[in-house]
């Protein structure tokens, strides 16, 4: 027998795992593996080389497979992105910060995410791929800041599915369609929202877009499969279009950088909204400050002539709104280049206008087309500085091509850089681009009441187009000279309870409406007087897709409660758990009355309370909580 002293032994046990995790780490390295996970360990990225030399990934959270091994890359004419490649050297970071957001739905925002950086090679290219895992999100997109003047013809990304899912298809304003994936048929946009048999939840998004090409999903080769290709970007030949997957317009020199592409999973509906900052995390601000002058606020959109300027800046100083808004019409007909936005039309007195505004406190938000914005975007910045004008909205933009969306990151750059609050009206939608240029506070690119979208599509909404960002709903609440019925399809107390649930830091109320129709003494509009448009803390607390959606909602040291059914009823109760400890509050609720009305109540609560919320359906709950004076 021999004999080896304690520490002696020690030593040699220590030396042979040194050499057994040597040999583990080199033989990982020969097969070109390595992996990445959220800081706390349920979100976990795998990622290695096929035998061509393509990138790929899977995902797995709370210890399941998400997705089976799916490809990675980028296919181009110069550039070799998609196969042949080799990880030269990786290197993994810890990232733990925040920052203030006073224009969302939290004062502040965390950012903790673990970083992995592959260092990758091919024949002919050296190029990064940049991975971000977060609790429940895993983010990445591809740098190559060497590459010359080339064309991408497609990107290669996957996300082949481990279970059987159905997806909410949408496109730009439409409808909302539930669908098995494997019956998916045409495109659908991002982000996207997929549920499984087993009660996981899904969205697919993407983050940063501000000079590549509109991405849309669709079906994969493979069952449960989806895969991107680009929208409208394409190359037409003898009056045929190509293969939407080669030729395409999208063209990149000196560098390209992609979006980045996410995916964010959670075991309920309302955990999907964890992820509606996930883009603003993910976008490289130009600064850390957020300018202390920007002012959100709600929005009166006011007829086209002097008197209904004048008329909507006081009902909208009676209302406590911050803004009106000239849309479409005022220098003239929107798509027609003899149209000049320099320039009023005789009906509209500007100046007047724009003067009454600013001695009652209240701005003025001018619409430009795209046609106008393109031709005179520089003449008009200086000239509406000089009018005193407060914010633009733009009209029409093109959100779908690589030249539309490289010329709007330049035009939403300028308009921030002019201190002009911006909303971008039609399909296009949110990729955090509001962090990089913080005075672009809202977009459209959603089915609002414009389009009369029913109780279905309303309680849909909040699980997916809203995980992107802030959204312009184009409200249409009703009043006594008008129902709107043709665009509402669902209560007015619902109506109430979505400007809590909707999140809008421009949030337009009024949208048909006529100054001389809303009797602002009328009970249920004090709620429209007191709701704010940004938020010190949001709780998304109940609800499911397409059924119903409870959220609260807290400014300074009140709350706010939005209930809304979709097209069953609700029954439930809301617990108040989050409000402040030993405190008495008063809770003003606003329900249905059955006869096309609103009832008020009030009851005192407290963070040991449950509120019910018994509402039929297409109905909804506003709620006003209170500290007791």
């Amino acid at each position: 027998m021999i004999n080896i002293k304690p520490g002696v032994f020690a030593s040699i046990i220590s030396a042979l795992l040194v050499t057994a995790s040597t040999c583990s780490l080199l033989k990982a390295q020969n097969r070109q593996e390595t992996s990445l996970e959220s800081p706390d360990h349920k979100t976990k990225i795998e990622l290695k080389l096929t035998e061509a030399g393509q990138l790929s990934y899977q995902l797995k959270f709370n210890g399941q497979r998400v997705t089976e091994w799916s490809l990675l890359g980028l296919e181009t004419s110069g550039p070799v992105l998609s196969n042949g490649i080799r990880i030269e050297s990786h290197n993994k970071t810890k990232h733990k910060n925040s920052f203030d957001w006073p224009l969302g739905e939290d004062k502040r925002i965390n950012n903790v995410y673990h970083q992995l950086v592959l260092h990758c090679k091919s024949s002919n290219a050296k190029f990064d791929l940049v991975m971000r895992a977060y609790n429940g999100s895993f983010g990445f997109r591809y740098i190559d800041k060497d590459i010359g003047i080339v064309k991408l013809h497609r990107e290669l990304t996957e996300f082949n599915l481990a279970d059987s899912y159905d997806i909410f298809q949408y496109h730009e304003e439409s409808i909302f369609r539930r669908v098995s994936l494997n019956d998916l048929s045409g495109i659908c946009d991002l982000p996207a929202t997929l549920v499984s048999g087993k009660k996981l939840y899904i969205s697919i998004g993407e983050a940063e877009n501000r000079n590549f090409t509109k991405c849309v999903l669709v079906k994969g080769q493979t069952p449960n499969s989806l895969k991107f290709n680009f929208y409208t970007d394409t190359i037409y030949k003898n009056g045929k279009i190509q293969s939407i997957n080669k030729d395409s317009n999208v063209g990149f020199r000196d560098s390209l950088i992609s979006p980045w592409r996410t995916i964010s999973c959670s075991t309920t509906a309302i955990g999907l909204h964890e992820f509606s900052q996930l883009n603003l995390k993910l976008t490289t601000p130009l600064t850390n400050e957020v300018p202390l002058n920007i002012k959100p606020g709600k929005v009166f959109r006011v007829p086209v002539t002097t008197n209904g300027g004048i008329g909507g800046i006081d009902l909208a100083k009676k209302m406590n709104f911050q803004y009106i808004m000239f849309d479409a019409g005022w220098y003239g007909a929107e798509f027609r280049t003899t149209s000049d936005p320099t320039k009023a039309i005789p009906e509209l007195d500007l100046p007047k206008v724009i003067e009454y505004g600013r001695v009652n406190g209240i701005g003025v938000i001018l619409y430009v087309n795209y046609v106008g914005l393109k031709a005179k975007l520089d003449t008009i910045l200086p000239l509406y500085k000089k009018w005193g004008v407060s914010g633009l909205k733009f009209g029409f933009v093109d959100g779908g091509t690589q030249s539309g969306l490289a010329w709007l990151d330049t035009a939403v750059k300028k308009t921030n850089d002019y201190g002009f609050i911006l909303n971008i009206h039609d399909h296009y939608k949110p990729t955090g681009l509001s962090r990089r240029y913080p005075y672009l506070l809202s977009q459209e690119g959603i089915r609002g009441d414009e389009n009369s979208p029913d109780a279905f599509h309303n309680t849909v909404l909040p699980f997916t187009r809203f995980i992107a960002g802030p959204a312009d709903f184009t409200f249409c609440y009703p009043n006594a000279a008008n129902a709107f019925s043709k665009n509402i399809k669902v209560s007015k107390v619902q109506q109430l309870a979505l400007t809590v649930i909707y999140f809008d830091p421009l949030q337009a109320i009024f949208w048909y409406g006529r100054p001389e129709d809303y009797n602002t003494n009328d009970p249920d509009l004090q709620f429209l007087k007191a709701v704010p448009t940004v938020w010190d803390e949001s709780k998304y607390l109940k609800g499911d897709i397409g059924e119903s959606i409870c959220v609260a909602r807290r400014k300074g040291e009140v709350w706010y409660l939005g209930s809304a059914s979709g097209l069953i009823p609700l029954s439930t109760e809301l617990q108040l758990s989050f409000l402040r400890k030993h405190t008495s509050y008063t809770a003003t609720i606003y329900e249905d009355d059955g006869n096309n009305g609103v009832k008020i109540i009030t009851r005192k609560v407290t963070s040991k309370d449950k509120l019910p919320v018994q509402i039929s359906e297409k109905s909804g709950q506003a709620v006003i909580v209170s500290p007791t004076l």
